[in-house]
């Protein structure tokens, strides 16, 4: 179904505004604060999401992999994490922007002693 743009009913949110939910992500360590900003056909681009995460210190987002027909990317907003992808281990600090490529496996876990705040945007492969 093709929709036209009046359609669509993602528009703008400001974070402050957002109300989040508690939840476990991917089996990680402790809860996460969460919200589900964009869902795939609010949007006309090919976007399967947009999250918005804070992870308090001492939680993660568990190891998981997404799909062949899906890559998904994490840009953290605030704070400082230890990210695994693929078998590497690197630092993570306010403004990197980490690609989370098709069938990577990859997690995410806030050591540090404030939140980490991050936006996560998982995008459709177009072949």
């Amino acid at each position: 179904m093709t929709r036209s743009v009046a359609q669509l009913s993602f528009d703008r949110c400001n974070l402050q505004d957002l109300s989040l939910e508690q939840r476990r992500a991917h089996h990680g360590q402790g809860e996460i604060s969460f919200r589900r900003i964009v869902e795939r056909g609010e949007v006309s681009g090919p976007c399967n999401f947009i999250d918005y995460a804070v992870v308090p210190p001492g939680a993660s987002i568990g190891e998981h992999r997404h799909r062949s027909d899906e890559e998904e990317f994490y840009l953290i907003l605030e704070g400082e994490g230890t990210m695994w992808r693929n078998g590497e281990e690197f630092r993570v600090r306010k403004g990197d922007l980490i690609r989370n490529p098709p069938n990577g496996l990859h997690r995410l876990e806030n050591r540090a002693d404030r939140p980490l705040r991050l936006f996560v945007f998982e995008l459709a492969v177009i072949p």
